[in-house]
């Protein structure tokens, strides 16, 4: 999954971006006030955007197949 569309599925579900860090982003759902780190790749696996979706307690990614 491309980096952006993850960024942009976070801030469909309302979180905001906290602070960005030396190699990660940090993002804030403020409903609840769960953090998560998001890497700085182009390509992010899958399996970590749902782990990230999971953390912040929003709702999983659509992907394309």
């Amino acid at each position: 999954m491309k980096r952006r569309d993850l960024v942009n599925h976070l801030t469909r579900e309302r979180c905001i971006l906290q602070r960005e860090g030396g190699k990660h982003s940090v993002y804030l759902n403020p409903e609840n006030g769960h953090i998560a780190a998001v890497p700085r790749h182009r390509e992010i696996e899958i399996l970590l955007a749902r782990k990230i979706c999971r953390q912040l307690d929003i709702a999983i990614p659509k992907t394309q197949a």
